[in-house]
């Protein structure tokens, strides 16, 4: 344990019941480690996702019935304990996401677990930190665990990786919030054909600088629309797809026959078309895995000025409230950030 103090109270938003998606603010107990690879972190920084207030009553299987629910999975703080051979001592600036079943880092300490921590990149502070682990995690597994892009061109600088990426086609809807600005960078870095961006307007210059070679206007253009005008030209190897209804419909029929369909939102076979015959090599919804070594991964990519957080906007802990709205509104671009602490 560090010398410093522990105080025995902390602020902390809770959820209000499993049931309900309204936030109180309130005092609670600072939290002791109670599993062998708990680290205490103090936090700095949290970036909620849009969605997780519904998420128990949504996969109610998913979560012990003893989750304190505390929201913002996403955690930037400095280590205050860790367990022997974790890597991190205290005083270590860190980052991760915590996983859902456990308590989030909507509060003054927190508890993620040793494996789900990377040290913070000494160029990010905390705001940008707070906006990187849920939503580069998810964009770095679907290109590169479940999707079939091949990350040693991008970590190893693989020419062989590089060249087999050359021949894919990928498109990304959302590209313009928090895990679709990631994944446009990291397909543009992994050297795809091409990189597809599905946004709305007011996006596009942002994601072109963030890499991508093609723009689609949803709010001009459906997905069906725009393959329809070349089909052969722009059908899709890999779609990695997070808006779920009409937008998953219009991936079915960007995608090429033995393709890829990745989705976070919504399993894929479940947005068919009716009456659509087209096989894909793979099509798969997932849920990320919190793992520190896929954002230590990044973080060296981050640290060389590769790749870089998209922040939407900063929020005291007092205005949660309009927080959690800004980014239930669909229309932030890039990540919401709660400041917990005043170094922040």
């Amino acid at each position: 344990m560090a010398s410093t103090t522990l105080p025995s109270t902390m602020k902390t938003i809770l959820q209000v019941s499993r049931q309900s998606t309204e936030l109180t603010s309130t005092t609670a107990p600072v939290p002791t480690p109670s599993h062998p690879d708990d680290v205490l972190v103090r936090v700095h920084a949290t970036a909620p996702c849009a969605g997780e207030l519904n998420w128990i009553v949504m996969f109610p299987d998913l979560f012990p019935a003893d989750k304190e629910l505390v929201p913002g999975q996403d955690v930037a703080g400095t280590v205050v304990s860790a367990p022997a051979g974790s890597g991190f001592a205290p005083g270590d600036r860190v980052y991760g996401r915590i996983h859902a079943t456990r308590a989030g880092a909507a509060r003054d300490y927190t508890l993620p677990r040793a494996s789900e921590l990377a040290k913070i990149p000494p160029s990010l502070n905390w705001i940008e930190a707070a906006a990187t682990p849920l939503s580069a995690l998810t964009a770095w597994q679907a290109l590169f665990v479940h999707g079939t892009l091949d990350a040693a061109a991008v970590t190893k600088n693989d020419a062989a990786a590089r060249e087999r990426n050359a021949r894919v086609r990928v498109l990304i809807t959302a590209a313009g919030g928090g895990v679709g600005s990631w994944a446009v960078q990291f397909a543009a870095l992994a050297g795809a054909k091409a990189v597809v961006a599905v946004c709305g307007p007011s996006k596009e210059d942002a994601v072109r600088a963030l890499g991508a070679t093609e723009v689609v206007n949803y709010k001009e253009t459906s997905i069906e629309e725009w393959v329809a005008a070349d089909p052969a030209g722009r059908e899709c190897d890999l779609v990695v797809e997070m808006v779920g209804g009409k937008t998953l419909a219009g991936c079915w029929v960007a995608v090429r026959a033995g393709g890829a369909l990745i989705s976070i939102h919504t399993p894929p076979e479940m947005g068919k078309p009716a009456g659509l015959e087209k096989e894909l090599a793979k099509s798969l919804f997932f849920i990320v895995e919190p793992l520190g070594s896929n954002l230590a991964e990044i973080s060296e990519l981050i640290e060389a000025g590769r790749v870089k957080p998209t922040v939407d906007s900063v929020w005291e802990f007092a205005d949660y409230k309009k927080a959690f709205e800004r980014l239930e509104s669909g229309h932030a671009n890039g990540k919401i950030v709660i400041k917990v602490s005043d170094e922040a």
